[in-house]
């Protein structure tokens, strides 16, 4: 939680960027977190959704539902046809036994707590030399709204009233600002000017 009149705020990471982190963690045995970050950044959900997930959901189809913790909604989930391979190397790599068990769960066997992934998330952002600001469990949500902005070209304004929706926002702008779309947008306005 951030002090009162402070403007602290969680920073998206490069689509790559994110990729290579996966990779790198699932190579160095860190399994849950690869997963974690790879989840957040396909799936868009929040950290409070995300830590509800359960093997089963992921593996047993091609999406899953959720009813989401802060808004109470309804959110079906398509899970990428990739990353589902990514999931099921996880699953096995973790020698889990019960498909319901809870995916981030920590060696003591609990559902890990937001401020230990925020933890966490530092001290990768520094052992894997992350060049990105405020890296924290909203970041992934963020990666995920960047991409598909991204990857939208030409379609960028229906991408952001998709992206409104998925993320309950009550506006495109709203959205924009969220993802830091607007803030880049107003600096590029200094660019216009010559000297």
């Amino acid at each position: 939680m951030s002090l009162k009149n402070s403007y602290v705020t969680s920073d998206y990471i490069e689509w790559d960027t994110m990729l290579s982190l996966v990779r790198k963690l699932y190579r160095d045995k860190e399994y849950r977190l690869s997963l974690l970050i790879g989840c957040g950044s396909f799936f868009g959900l929040r950290i409070s959704d995300l830590l509800t997930l359960t093997w089963s959901m992921l593996l047993d189809g091609h999406s899953f539902v959720i009813i989401e913790k802060k808004t109470g909604k309804r959110r079906e989930i398509k899970i990428n046809s990739n990353f589902q391979k990514h999931i099921a190397d996880c699953y096995m790599a973790l020698n889990v036994i019960d498909k319901n068990e809870k995916c981030f769960i920590s060696r003591k066997k609990t559902v890990y707590s937001v401020q230990r992934i925020n933890v966490l998330f530092k001290s990768i952002k520094i052992r894997y030399g992350l060049r990105v600001e405020h890296f924290s469990t909203h970041s992934m949500r963020k990666t995920f709204g960047r991409k598909v902005v991204e990857a939208s070209g030409a379609n960028s304004e229906f991408a952001l009233i998709k992206l409104s929706e998925m993320f309950n926002h009550s506006d495109t702008m709203t959205t924009r600002r969220y993802l830091g779309l607007r803030l880049e947008e107003l600096m590029e306005t200094y660019d216009l000017l010559a000297f």
